[in-house]
């Protein structure tokens, strides 16, 4: 079983910063999809980022530009860097680690808040 651990949400004001981390406890890390959603009050959970392997990256359109996923397999973490944090980027941002095989599973962390408030 592969637990995800997620910290770095808070509370934090239009146009700032923050960066997330979520720390796996997964064997061979460095093969897994990591990718980074969030969920909004109210809304479906969306995939913000995602990094492969070879770390090649995918975000959402509405983040380009100002998040920027990567991940460090030496220490098994994928950080997910937030400027210009914009209030509507106000969620539960939720680690996942998808294995790419058919029948692959995922694995969730339990969620970090993130509050974009004045």
């Amino acid at each position: 079983q592969v637990q995800l651990v997620e910290s770095g949400g808070g509370l934090v004001q239009p146009g700032g910063s923050l960066r997330l981390s979520c720390v796996s406890t997964a064997t061979f890390f460095s093969i897994y999809v990591m990718g980074w959603y969030r969920q909004a009050p109210g809304k479906q959970r969306e995939l913000v980022a995602s990094i492969i392997s070879g770390g090649s990256t995918n975000y959402t359109d509405s983040v380009k530009g100002r998040f920027t996923i990567s991940r460090d397999n030496a220490k098994n973490t994928v950080y997910l860097q937030m400027n210009s944090l914009k209030p509507e980027d106000t969620a539960d941002y939720y680690c996942n680690a998808h294995l790419p095989v058919v029948g692959g599973a995922d694995y969730w962390g339990q969620g970090t808040q993130v509050t974009v408030s004045s």
